[in-house]
């Protein structure tokens, strides 16, 4: 199964020096009963685009906790047997919990199959809507459409031999 793990760019460079992501638990998203059920569609490519956008939205999360990391989402996609994904059964038709999936232990990086990062024109958008997150949540619509500005810009696929390059820079 392909999950889609959220990141911040140290994250992601802890991940490249210990070879994993983790410890676990770990919150990652995927194509869940819940996530076909809301996005009504029976095409794969969509719904794993869908699951990729909700954990670009994890990552936001993860930007918003952490205001020294550098403004850009960072997704990482795994691929993991089957067994290794749990979703919370009360939660799957949750508006806030779509596609969300838990990963009980860390996940060898050697799993991934790619990288998807903001590109340097989306930093002052993405760096918006991180500070913008918290008034969304208590639902100011202004705050909202300043978080959902962030989706106006595509991740980037990057391959898992681009990590390095990815941190470094």
């Amino acid at each position: 199964m392909r999950v889609y793990v959220p990141l911040t760019l140290p994250a992601l460079a802890q991940a490249h020096r210990a070879g994993e992501l983790g410890p676990g638990p770990l919150t990652a998203y995927a194509v869940t009963p819940g996530l076909r059920e809301w996005y009504l569609s029976d095409d794969i490519e969509e719904l794993e685009y869908a699951a990729l956008t909700r954990a670009a939205h994890g990552s936001l999360r993860l930007l918003a906790a952490d205001p020294g990391a550098v403004r850009k989402r960072v997704v990482v996609a795994v691929d993991i047997a089957d067994g290794a994904v749990h979703a919370d059964p009360d939660r799957a038709l949750d508006p806030d919990a779509l596609g969300e999936v838990r990963l009980a232990a860390a996940v060898p990086l050697a799993k991934a199959a790619a990288v998807h990062v903001d590109a340097d024109d989306a930093a002052v958008d993405v760096a918006r809507a991180a500070e913008a997150l918290a008034a969304a949540d208590r639902g100011d619509a202004d705050a909202q459409f300043v978080v959902d500005g962030a989706d106006d810009h595509e991740l980037l696929w990057f391959a898992t031999q681009e990590i390095e390059h990815l941190i470094a820079g």
